[in-house]
């Protein structure tokens, strides 16, 4: 009977070979001396890792959160009629399409505008607690929901044309003049803050944990 061999996984870090990867394009390219390089295709810097990810990333979070309050909370449009002023938040546009029978709507601008922007701060922030903390295990996982986290980015605009969608259903059928809300700004602030956390958070930093192990 032959001894039976354990097959062992050796991890190894694209860094520790000499290769570093562009963000901008995704070629690979070989270190030098120096902090960072060139990329041959694209001429972008190519940094080991992205200077101050985890800074700047945490900045625009906080960011997107404290404004996500308000875009919630103050009015996203000012509606002026014959009869009377009335201010609309986000909540109660999804309320009123639900009294008109519009359910689908309601729920695309339920889900567009407060449930997917709330989850990416959430899922942003707790990548960002990992890495500061480093906490091992999982790093897989975790390089998976960021990089969903970054396909849902390239539609983050649904979110505003959502808002916009429930602006021009409110006009139309009330034949009222709707007016811009600061809620309506708040919101789209919290849009592009998140779309620019994702952009700059170093997903390597989360294999860099586990090459610590």
């Amino acid at each position: 009977m032959g001894r039976r061999q354990s097959s062992v996984t050796t991890f190894v870090m694209g860094r520790t070979l000499g290769l570093l990867v562009c963000t901008h394009c995704r070629a690979t390219v070989r270190a030098t001396g120096h902090s960072h390089a060139t990329c041959p295709r694209c001429g972008a810097s190519v940094h080991d890792r992205k200077p101050h990810s985890v800074a700047t990333t945490g900045a625009l979070l906080v960011s997107a959160a404290l404004l996500y309050v308000p875009a919630n909370l103050l009015p996203v449009m000012h509606m002026h009629t014959f009869f009377s002023d009335e201010d609309d938040t986000i909540m109660s546009g999804v309320v009123s399409l639900l009294h008109e029978g519009s359910w689908p709507l309601a729920l695309l601008v339920f889900l567009a505008s407060i449930v997917v922007p709330l989850l990416k701060l959430i899922a942003m922030g707790w990548l960002l607690v990992t890495v500061v903390r480093r906490s091992p295990g999982h790093a897989l996982q975790r390089s998976k929901l960021f990089r969903l986290v970054e396909f849902i980015g390239r539609w983050s605009m649904l979110d505003v044309y959502a808002i916009a969608l429930l602006v021009a259903l409110v006009q139309i059928r009330s034949l009222a003049i709707i007016h811009v809300g600061v809620g309506a700004l708040a919101f789209g602030a919290v849009v592009v803050l998140t779309m620019l956390a994702a952009q700059s958070f170093d997903e390597r930093l989360l294999w860099d944990i586990r090459s610590d192990d």
